[in-house]
């Protein structure tokens, strides 16, 4: 039968995580989102709790959990501060992730031990201002240059841009759409990089969100992830695991807002009652549990294949869809029950309804969420 229980670890895992957020993240978020302010001290925190080593192996200084083990994490983590959960997200999914799984021994040795104490930060540079959804029409360019390779371009929108220490970077090294694209892993300190314009945005404002530029930036040859022309692939690959980390991160969300309606329905009274005792807003605090509930079993099945080296794609797409639907679709309903008060930053809710927008847009949009689980069905 199937088990639905989580492990005696894995309880461990999220009580650890829960607290951690409600002592360290919670109370200081509105503050973080408001200045706009890299949480620093809580990274750091985070690391001594080695919750940025929870896809790396335990030879390298890991905890080596897995998906479902990091889902878990996520989730509380993104309940008390989402720009905090998004930081830790990238870190292990998209930069330690692929590392693991398609570095040699030498760039294991070389960047996991530096990433699971924090000493450095990870960063995935795919995106470009004419590659969004369409990440195979990149154009960043890198060319041989004897035994090193020679980057020239930019990357839009990558998350932690100004605060990483080294990048997995995708760029075109051939003529093919898709087999002309390999990965690298670049170090901020290598000459011919740096760090662009820090985008001004809607919600997880204290995330920094940059352009990073390349010109005529020397890499050297042992830092090519995985073969010439497998970039596309090793992309794809790291965006399932990616997309659990969003899917996560809008359970956590989703959570927050149904435990701030419930807090705030049974104290706000209006005509001699407790908002709760109405059917409209009971209604409204069903629905938001269900489809938490759902959204959480979804999530949690495509980590478990993902752990048991299953394919995902279609599965991890399905998490990340339904999850971030539902974290947008709760916060306006937590904005509606908190009403006049919910949309003023007396309450945390209207930070929640900014933060949930993004996970419908990054690592892949609805859309193209819907696109990937159509063609798996069909086919």
């Amino acid at each position: 039968m199937v088990d639905f229980e989580l492990s005696e670890d894995l309880s461990l895992l999220k009580a650890t995580a829960k607290e951690f957020a409600d002592k360290e993240l919670a109370p200081n978020a509105g503050i973080w989102d408001k200045e706009e302010t890299f949480p620093q001290e809580a990274i750091d925190k985070a690391a001594a709790m080695g919750f940025l080593a929870v896809t790396i192996p335990e030879a390298y200084g890991g905890t080596q959990i897995g998906n479902l083990g990091a889902c878990v994490l996520l989730e509380e983590i993104n309940r008390g501060c989402a720009s905090t959960g998004v930081t830790i997200s990238v870190h292990n999914s998209l930069f330690c992730s692929p590392v693991v799984k398609f570095g040699t021994p030498e760039q294991k040795e070389q960047y996991l031990p530096k990433m699971a104490t924090g000493e450095w930060l990870g960063a995935y540079c795919l995106s470009e201002a004419g590659a969004g959804s369409d990440a195979a029409g990149l154009r960043c360019m890198a060319k041989k240059d004897g035994d090193d390779w020679i980057l020239d371009g930019s990357k839009m929108w990558i998350t932690s841009g100004s605060k990483a220490d080294v990048f997995i970077v995708f760029a075109r090294t051939g003529e093919h759409r898709t087999r002309g694209i390999s990965a690298f892993i670049v170090e901020k300190a290598y000459e011919g990089f740096s760090v662009g314009k820090k985008e001004e945005k809607l919600g997880i404002r204290a995330s920094p969100t940059t352009e990073i530029l390349f010109d005529n930036c020397r890499v050297p040859g042992s830092n090519l992830l995985g073969e010439e022309g497998e970039g596309f692939k090793i992309a794809l690959d790291t965006l399932d695991g990616g997309r659990l980390g969003i899917a996560s991160q809008s359970l956590g969300i989703a959570q927050a807002c149904l435990e701030a309606s419930v807090r705030y329905a049974n104290e706000r009274e209006q005509f001699g009652r407790p908002i709760a005792k109405f059917q409209a807003i009971q209604w409204k605090i069903a629905d938001m549990a269900t489809e938490l509930d759902a959204a959480r079993l979804l999530t949690w099945r495509a980590a478990w294949k993902r752990d048991k080296g299953l394919p995902v794609t279609k599965e991890s797409a399905m998490a990340k869809l339904f999850a971030s639907r539902l974290a947008n679709r709760a916060a306006r309903e937590a904005v509606q029950i908190h009403g006049g008060a919910g949309y003023t930053r007396e309450f945390p809710v209207e930070r929640y309804m900014r933060d949930a927008r993004i996970t419908e847009i990054y690592e892949g949009a609805t859309d193209i969420q819907r696109l990937v689980i159509a063609r798996a069905t069909l086919s």
